[in-house]
């Protein structure tokens, strides 16, 4: 099987060009597509504890943590006490990280409406139901391989 032949291979390759996409075009506002997708994935109302950002995101601990601490230190976000659990913490976006989601969400919404325009409802069902099957197939993958190990 050649390589342009695999699932991962195409994911991968999608991912990469995503990502430079989305990079170049948040860069002007000193962001990178880490921190956007952190914005995206942080409740504008209520926050969001620090504990649930890291699995939403698909992060480890520390680079979350690291991420988390860009951000605050570019005045994006805030912690505070959870009120509901005096051990947790809650990112919540301040004024200017609630204008950088905004620049995030409009970066993710004019590519869906290209995409959209380029292709037809079939192709979407049909690019949404595969997706959705890879990753419960990685899912099921991982736990046989955890299985394995212990």
């Amino acid at each position: 099987m050649k390589p342009l032949e695999t699932f991962d291979f195409q994911i991968r390759k999608s991912w990469i060009a995503l990502s430079k996409m989305y990079n170049e075009q948040v860069a002007q506002y000193g962001l990178t597509v880490a921190m956007g997708f952190a914005l995206l994935n942080i409740d504008i109302k209520k926050g969001t504890p620090s504990t649930s950002l890291g699995p939403k995101m698909g992060m480890e601990s520390t680079s979350l943590s690291r991420l988390l601490n860009s951000l605050e230190k570019q005045a994006l976000i805030s912690r505070e006490s959870n009120p509901n659990d005096g051990r947790s913490v809650l990112i919540k976006l301040t004024h200017e990280g609630l204008k950088m989601r905004d620049y995030s969400r409009q970066a993710v919404l004019d590519f869906n409406h290209q995409v959209l325009s380029e292709v037809t409802e079939e192709e979407v069902r049909g690019f949404f139901k595969v997706m959705t099957r890879v990753s419960e197939v990685v899912e099921t993958h991982r736990a046989e391989e955890t299985i394995k190990m212990t």
